[in-house]
């Protein structure tokens, strides 16, 4: 054995030690904190630490340990998430019904073979056909809500025929070739050009807007396959259209033959006060995507959603599209749990009155601070604060961050933060987070003038 591989092996042997402590000495919190950003800065990404510092929060914090609705730094400081991981904790932070579903699975098997049937992957896509609205029958897996954006895009192609889409301005669907040919940031585009030719991007939350892209698509003989929106808009900045929009663009899709995906990565699973948020507008999809939360903020888990007909020529040939680790058993064990907590706890609903609630007591301080504030929206618990300026947002954000509460602001700026804690935040907890944010506001203001 090489030096070098005996050094690899004693190196990990202590990584899996320090993973089994119960508690750390002081000496060995430091020593995490230390090591952790030296193995940013030297095999991660270095920008990570000053981007880090920069939008939110001190890079040199290191988060340990979470549970339901908090978050608990290495040297034990207590946090209240209401971030959750930009959409991920919708049942909490290691919810026990979801834990116990993995580690029962985990006891059993791990991964699936690859050529025999599955149980959990059968149980779980039956599971979404009974949950998901309208006639959305059929599911494939996936790893993020990337994959399952880049499946749709692909079975839109396959089933239409057609290859040129229509996306909006500010939305976000991820950063693989094809998601990040819909997601509509400049910085994000730029490096990776040309990419995957035939997208048009339109003012998120106008119909005509989108009427008018189709009009001309079909003049020139450029027929859409689809048309692919956020309900709400959420790395935009928590944009919410009219209540319109999303019925007239069901309209105009059926008129134009072209099929209307909804990425419900960030709003699915509860997120606005439904399970997902197309119903509020009673409009169905031809293709749902699924991600984030999908997993019970345990395991890592996303999926399309689609109608028989689009299916026909998968299962024509059922290996046209694939993935080794999609729906394997574990994740599928956290996604089956997950849906039974949504629901026998009525996630939903309390995510509908948590909301009221709270973006209620934020248009408060809002009020209470216009020179800080702009505005203040939002569905359930998504909600969006929009600052004055990204100064000032950032300063909100930092000043939460000092005060135990963690809020984000977008990919590139603090000029709207996003409120998104789990769908279980106690009354108490919201209550702390204004008082807090009362806090925090009053000190801004002073920055503001």
């Amino acid at each position: 054995m090489t030096d070098k591989y005996a050094q690899v092996i004693q190196e990990s042997q202590l990584y899996l030690d320090l993973i089994a402590k119960k508690e750390l000495t002081q000496e060995e919190k430091d020593w995490v904190v230390k090591s952790t950003v030296e193995a940013f800065r030297d095999h991660v990404n270095p920008g990570f630490l000053e981007y880090r510092k920069s939008v939110s929060t001190d890079y040199t914090s290191v988060e340990w340990s979470d549970s339901g609705s908090t978050f608990t730094d290495v040297y034990g400081k207590e946090y209240i998430d209401c971030l959750g991981g930009f959409g991920i904790y919708n049942v909490g932070h290691r919810h026990p019904k979801v834990i116990e579903a993995v580690i029962n699975q985990l006891q059993r098997q791990a991964l699936h073979s690859q050529e025999l049937l599955d149980p959990l992957r059968g149980f779980l896509a039956k599971l979404l056909a009974q949950i998901t609205p309208g006639d959305l029958q059929y599911a494939f897996f996936v790893n993020s809500g990337t994959e399952s954006v880049e499946g749709a895009l692909k079975f839109a192609r396959m089933y239409t025929g057609r290859r040129s889409f229509i996306a909006t301005t500010r939305g976000f669907h991820g950063k693989s070739l094809g998601s990040l040919s819909a997601t509509a940031k400049g910085v994000f585009r730029q490096p990776f050009l040309p990419l995957i030719p035939g997208f048009h991007h339109v003012p998120y939350g106008s119909a005509d807007a989108i009427e008018m892209m189709l009009e001309s698509c079909a003049f020139i003989g450029e027929d859409v396959a689809a048309v692919i929106l956020e309900p709400i808009q959420g790395e935009g900045g928590v944009i919410v259209p009219p209540d319109d929009y999303l019925p007239r663009v069901r309209e105009l899709c059926d008129k134009y033959g072209a099929l209307l995906i909804l990425d419900e990565v960030q709003t699915g699973m509860g997120r606005t006060g439904k399970m997902f948020c197309c119903e509020h507008y009673n409009v169905v999809p031809d293709i749902l995507c699924l991600a984030k939360a999908f997993g019970g903020g345990v395991m890592p888990i996303g999926a399309f959603v689609s109608r028989r007909e689009i299916w026909e020529k998968l299962i024509d040939n059922p290996i046209l599209h694939s993935t080794t680790f999609g729906g394997n058993p574990v994740c599928c064990a956290a996604a089956i749990a997950n849906i039974n907590v949504l629901l026998s706890e009525n996630l939903p609903q309390r995510a509908a009155e948590a909301g009221a609630y709270m973006i209620g007591k934020l248009k408060e301080l809002a009020a209470k601070y216009p020179t800080v504030v702009m505005e203040v929206r939002g569905k359930g618990l998504m909600i969006g604060i929009e600052f004055v300026n990204n100064e000032l947002g950032y300063a909100v954000a930092k000043g939460l961050f000092d005060n135990g509460v963690l809020v984000a602001g977008t990919y590139i700026n603090s000029k709207s933060i996003r409120i998104e804690p789990p769908l279980t935040i106690t009354r108490e907890q919201q209550d702390q987070v204004i008082e807090r944010l009362d806090k925090v506001l009053a000190v801004v203001s002073k920055m503001a003038g």
